[in-house]
């Protein structure tokens, strides 16, 4: 399809892959450290929901400081499954899905089952994500500035270096004196964060805050990180390859449609590429692992 290579076909495929990119970030980190977050949908729910409420009460203020509050709440949340999983030792995966739906109860309870509409919303707010800096997406600015940052930190600092360590071998970690708790308690909080500030540029762009909003898209930020080759039993990703995952990601959910690929046959073709990543992932683990150890022996 022609259609599908046009430049405005790609500025909003990077537009619409902007937040998921931002998200598998955050996930990479998790991950690499042997952790797993189910709750980043319900997380942005609730930041999503309390920014839109408070801007529907206060049109005067700010986008930045919207950004803010919602960016506070996604860390509060964060903080929360940090100590779980890193203090109270709970399972990565029991702690998420606690949270999850504690949060997405919360979500409801504070909106009385009621949305935030469109016309509720000051025009600077929806800005955010509907608006453009210099001809290009504030989504993708938005991405763009988050990758640089992380991809500094998880590459150039001495803490980015420690999230390996962790993810690699948790026990040695320890062992040479990297706080492991305060390591596992950080990648949640950045998590946390980034879904904060990922609920409120998602109700910006579609100018709507509802209880379900983002729901099940914890699934996606998932998939996107393991399609951009980071290892599920922890200690292996980069953020190159996790901007790949998000772009190929989206690149799916895009061209099927345009295609004449029948919604039913979507997810289910979504599914089975994103299973193939992961074997392939798992495979070629086990290979390098193979012959790592072989180098040992000899």
């Amino acid at each position: 399809n022609p259609n599908f290579l046009s430049i405005a076909n790609i500025k909003d495929l990077l537009a619409n892959t902007a937040i998921l990119s931002i998200l598998a970030v955050g996930m990479m980190m998790v991950i690499i450290t042997r952790g797993i977050d189910l709750s980043i949908g319900s997380t942005m729910a609730l930041s999503g929901m309390v920014t839109s409420l408070t801007v529907s009460a206060h049109p005067e203020i700010s986008p930045l400081l919207s950004l803010a509050q919602g960016m506070a709440i996604g860390l509060a949340a964060g903080l929360v499954i940090g100590v779980l999983v890193a203090y109270f030792k709970i399972l990565p995966i029991i702690a998420t899905l606690g949270l999850m739906n504690i949060l997405r109860g919360m979500t409801y309870l504070i909106s009385k089952g009621k949305w935030v509409s469109a016309y509720q919303m000051s025009a600077g707010f929806k800005n955010l994500s509907t608006g453009t800096t210099l001809g290009i997406s504030n989504l993708i600015l938005f991405a763009v500035i988050i990758y640089i940052l992380y991809a500094y930190f998880i590459n150039q600092t001495k803490t980015g270096r420690h999230i390996y360590a962790v993810g690699s071998s948790p026990d040695t970690a320890e062992l040479i004196g990297i706080k492991r708790k305060r390591i596992v308690l950080l990648v949640y909080a950045l998590m946390g964060l980034l879904a904060g500030l990922a609920g409120v540029l998602w109700v910006s762009k579609f100018a709507s805050a509802q209880g379900d909003t983002a729901m099940g898209y914890e699934l996606n930020v998932i998939a996107a990180t393991v399609l951009g080759g980071v290892s599920v039993s922890g200690g292996r990703g980069r953020v190159s390859g996790i901007l790949l995952g998000s772009i190929l990601f989206g690149i799916l959910a895009n061209a099927l449609p345009l295609i004449n690929i029948s919604p039913f046959w979507q997810q289910f073709i979504q599914g089975l590429v994103i299973l193939a990543a992961i074997i392939s992932n798992v495979l070629l683990q086990r290979r390098n692992d193979k012959l790592a150890l072989k180098k040992r022996v000899i």
